[in-house]
């Protein structure tokens, strides 16, 4: 991944997160394994982790401890309805940058 897409990165994977949580539950691994089999192979766990406290933080997910065989029990974080929320206004902030851009590509004003 290069240095641009790193960059952007920084700004959408909160995003990129909950969209994933909106789908099922996960823990911190599995989305760090979902995502580089997307391609996003820079991302390193100690990323998603402190993106997971802070979404934590802010409300936006239910947290439940789940049994590990390997160690400690994994938290498994769950989109709820104020995630929902934040998600949504993301994908509408997401879409009036892309049309943007867009346009901007194109050559338009």
């Amino acid at each position: 991944m290069g240095k641009q897409v790193t960059e952007l990165l920084k700004g959408t994977l909160e995003g990129i997160v909950l969209a994933i949580l909106s789908s099922r539950p996960a823990y911190g691994y599995e989305i760090t394994a979902w995502l580089r089999d997307q391609g996003f192979s820079d991302i390193a766990e100690g990323t998603i982790y402190a993106l997971l406290v802070r979404i934590e933080q802010r409300g936006f997910v239910d947290v439940q401890k789940v049994p590990s065989e390997k160690g400690p029990p994994r938290k498994v974080y769950t989109l709820n309805a104020q995630g929902q929320e934040y998600l949504a206004e993301f994908w509408r902030t997401w879409s009036f940058l892309a049309e943007r851009l867009e346009q901007l590509r194109k050559g338009g004003s």
